[in-house]
């Protein structure tokens, strides 16, 4: 996969000073932004392939530029932020943030996380169309069969309902609101019967059902399919 262009929006030199240069060693191109106002006209005039977000901005709040943006672009957003309240990271997800990264961070983790979001653009090898796979688990949309180690799976409606809906945004954090939604029709349901689900899944996907690899946890938030 070649670099990505990154559009980088921070306020914080010592953020910048750090993380451009590391983002250029792995291969990346990256613009910077040090306010909202010059984020919102980089997404728009930059074609960037992936935008990393802090939300403290001096000018306005982060959740307002990924809204903005998402007015006139499909760009990834990662948001990379020190708030650390589940209500900060499900406000930034729900508003069109495609993953949510919390200060300080591993660079390893980082990096990984911007090779998802350029595998979703397009950056990596196409799918067939209508089918998902990665790993040990592949799941045909179109016959709604899902296979691990090349083996079938039965699942329930609701089941493979959860399970599409984190193959669609695969990579991506998925919250319990979206996830809610597709399983039960109505994202006010009572969280505990999604865990339940999950829990149901990771019996029939998982190799370890206590140590996942395929379905990961994001606490409080959602959850995450890994590719």
């Amino acid at each position: 996969m070649s670099g990505a262009h990154i559009l980088l929006v921070d306020d914080e030199p010592g953020i910048v000073t750090a993380l451009r240069p590391a983002l250029k060693a792995a291969g990346h191109t990256v613009s910077v932004a040090r306010d909202g106002n010059e984020a919102i006209a980089g997404a728009a005039n930059l074609d960037p392939d992936v935008v990393l977000l802090d939300l403290g901005l001096p000018d306005m709040d982060g959740k307002e530029v990924i809204s903005r943006i998402r007015r006139q672009a499909n760009t990834p957003i990662i948001v990379v932020s020190a708030r650390h309240q589940e209500s900060e990271k499900i406000a930034a997800l729900d508003l069109g943030a495609d993953d949510y990264v919390d200060k300080p961070f591993v660079l390893g983790i980082l990096l990984a996380r911007i090779r998802a979001a350029m595998r979703r653009r397009g950056g990596g090898p196409a799918e067939p169309p209508g089918a998902f796979q990665s790993g040990r688990l592949t799941i045909d949309f179109a016959t709604r069969e899902v296979r691990v180690d090349g083996q079938p799976v039965k699942l329930s409606p609701k089941e493979y309902n959860l399970l599409a809906a984190l193959a669609e945004s695969a990579g991506q954090v998925v919250t319990q609101r979206r996830l809610l939604a597709a399983g039960w029709g109505r994202s006010e349901a009572d969280p505990q019967y999604l865990r339940v689900y999950m829990g149901l899944l990771r019996q029939k996907l998982e190799v370890n059902p206590a140590e996942p690899e395929l379905i990961l946890t994001e606490p409080g938030v959602g959850y995450r399919l890994a590719v």
